[in-house]
């Protein structure tokens, strides 16, 4: 069934409510950061919780940010930076 007859023959499939309804990130300037904890960006970047923490003492990786007491989470946008920064590996 294509997407123009799914959307035809039940609107309210594609509708949501306004408090459900997002925004898309290339159109909306103005969202909220989006905070990635520890399991997250070591999934992300390959990377071993204590190579993280070693990098950030070094000022090579993003400083993570403080969101309670006992939390800490990374700024996606400063990962994607990151990331974007490496030097592709050679094959």
């Amino acid at each position: 069934m294509g997407l123009e007859l799914l959307l035809s023959t039940h609107p309210e499939r594609h509708m949501q409510t306004p408090s459900r309804q997002r925004a898309h990130p290339a159109t909306s300037g103005n969202l909220p950061p989006t905070f990635l904890r520890m399991s997250t960006v070591v999934h992300m970047t390959g990377l071993c919780r204590s190579t993280i923490y070693r990098l950030i003492a070094e000022n090579k990786f993003p400083t993570p940010v403080r969101l309670s007491d006992r939390a800490v989470a990374w700024r996606q946008t400063d990962l994607d930076r990151w990331s974007a920064e490496r030097m592709p590996a050679p094959h």
